[in-house]
């Protein structure tokens, strides 16, 4: 597995996440706060978290498909991206789990 596969999913797993929180906060602001405004900026951030996450699904199956997962566990990191800071932490542990795993650039190695 090569590291680009890694730093993609973890890029797209930190968008994924912010973009999430600020979908949060949003909704909040536009029922809670019944901030002017709040209906417009929910409508963008919730469009670029449905497109971005559609694109950190990709990246994740792909991710685990490589990495040979378990079902039970690519649908833990699949769903990660649906619940609020939840994916930070998958993330991380993740992250940790494959950085031994994953080729530092080193050279292939010769067939004979």
């Amino acid at each position: 597995m090569k590291k680009s596969v890694l730093t993609r999913y973890r890029v797209m797993a930190y968008v994924t996440g912010v973009l999430l929180v600020l979908l949060c906060l949003c909704m909040i602001g536009k029922y809670v706060l019944e901030i002017d405004g709040a209906d417009d900026a929910t409508f963008v951030v919730s469009m670029a978290h449905g497109w971005l996450y559609v694109v950190y699904l990709l990246f994740a199956f792909d991710l685990g498909s490589k990495a040979k997962w378990p079902v039970g566990k690519q649908l833990w990191v699949l769903l990660a991206g649906t619940v609020p800071t939840a994916v930070f932490f998958v993330e991380r542990k993740i992250s940790r789990e494959l950085d031994g795993k994953v080729e530092q650039g080193a050279p292939a190695a010769v067939k004979v």
